[in-house]
């Protein structure tokens, strides 16, 4: 981070810079900007998309860590779809579902949405609600940083 003032009366501001980029491919319009703005309040950049051919779009345009998708107004399988679609490119985000209906992110497993048990926070749901941003947030950090690192691990596979 760095600090800068425009002048010496002014107050000082912290210019953020992005932790990581997100897709966030929502139908719903509501919960698509609040999430958003969740996520950019944390300092992540977030680029968002509407519809199952916008997301794949954004994915051949750009490079993202993560990717969240609940694209059921479209159709049941248009998320998963989206989903299998980013773990084919090259950069590999790590991939979820996103159920904003019940406020739940859930897992992307082997190409099939999680189910809930109670291991769910070990597998990366969360419940979105006032009382639990910091947890949503969290859990995000971990579904990147569990990305991050499994490029690390491959990389010095190959490297060996």
């Amino acid at each position: 981070m760095q600090w800068h003032s425009k002048n010496k009366s002014a107050p000082l501001s912290i210019r953020k810079t992005s932790v990581a980029s997100i897709l966030l491919a929502d139908a719903d319009l509501a919960s698509r900007l609040a999430i958003k703005s969740l996520l950019m309040k944390a300092g992540y950049a977030v680029d968002s998309a509407a519809t199952t051919s916008e997301a794949i779009g954004k994915l051949d345009r750009n490079q993202y860590q993560l990717v969240l998708a609940d694209l059921r107004k479209e159709s049941d399988e248009a998320g998963s779809g989206v989903l299998a679609y980013a773990r084919q490119k090259d950069f590999r985000p790590a991939t979820a579902l996103i159920n904003s209906d019940l406020c739940e992110l859930l897992p992307e497993t082997n190409g099939n949405a999680g189910t809930l048990t109670e291991d769910d926070s070990a597998q990366g749901m969360v419940r979105i609600s006032d009382d639990n941003v910091s947890y949503l947030l969290g859990r995000v950090a971990e579904l990147i940083g569990s990305r991050a690192d499994r490029r690390m691990r491959l990389a010095l596979r190959q490297a060996s």
